[in-house]
C-alpha cells in the first residue's frame, strides 16, 4: 500500500524514512518531491561494453543550467540522501518534467528496501533540454511490504554521487576470457 503524504512526513519524524534534507513543503498528496543535485556525469565512449568498466566524465551543473542532449545517457544524483529499512521508494518524474521529454529513469525506478543514498538517475532527453541544480525533478512514493524483510547491501549502497553502471562486476572471470559475438 502507497503511503500518503501525512504518512510520509510521520515516518521520517519516526526515522522510519530517511530524507536528508527533508522539506515539508514539497510533500504531496502521495508522494514528495527531491531535487536535482549539483553533479552529472555521461559515458565517454560512443559504444558501451557490459563487461568492462566504461569510462565517465563528471562535471558541476552550473547555477545556469546545462542542456541534455537526446541520444546520450546523462547519470546525475538526487540532492537528498534517501531510503528506508521498512518502506519500498519508487521514483518518477514529476509530471511537469515528463511533459518536457525529459525521463529521469530508464526502466530503474523501483529502489530496493534499505538502499539509502543519494540516488542516481538515468536522465534522458527527448530533445535538448536544460536543467538546473535544485530544481524539483521527481517524486518519491513509499510502499509498505509483507514478507521477511532483506536489506539492500549492494554495490551502490551508501553512493553520494551519481554513480556510473558496474554490471561489469557481475560477469565471472571465466565469462570475461571469452570472446565476444559480432
Amino acid at each position: 500500500m502507497i503511503l500518503t503524504g501525512p504518512e510520509i512526513e510521520k515516518q521520517v519524524a519516526a526515522g522510519r524514512i530517511r530524507i536528508e534534507p527533508f522539506d515539508p513543503s514539497r510533500l504531496s498528496p502521495n508522494s514528495y518531491d527531491f531535487l536535482l543535485g549539483d553533479e552529472i556525469c555521461w559515458y565517454v565512449d560512443e559504444v558501451l561494453d557490459c563487461r568492462v568498466e566504461n569510462k565517465v566524465r563528471y562535471a558541476t551543473i552550473p547555477e545556469h543550467g546545462t542542456v541534455l542532449e537526446p541520444g546520450r545517457i546523462y547519470l546525475a544524483g538526487t540532492a537528498e540522501r534517501m531510503g528506508s529499512e521498512h518502506y519500498v521508494p519508487i521514483i518518477r518524474a514529476r509530471s511537469s518534467i515528463a511533459r518536457l521529454g525529459l525521463f529521469i529513469h530508464v526502466t530503474a525506478d523501483l529502489i530496493d528496501i534499505g538502499s539509502i543514498n543519494n540516488w542516481t538517475l538515468q536522465l534522458h532527453a527527448v530533445q535538448p533540454v536544460r536543467v538546473y541544480p535544485g530544481m524539483r525533478i521527481g517524486q518519491v512514493t513509499f510502499w509498505s511490504v509483507e514478507g521477511e524483510i532483506e536489506l539492500y547491501r549492494g554495490k551502490y549502497q551508501h553512493s553520494r554521487r551519481p554513480m556510473p553502471s558496474m554490471i561489469h562486476r557481475d560477469f565471472s572471470d571465466e565469462e570475461l576470457t571469452t570472446q565476444p559475438v559480432g
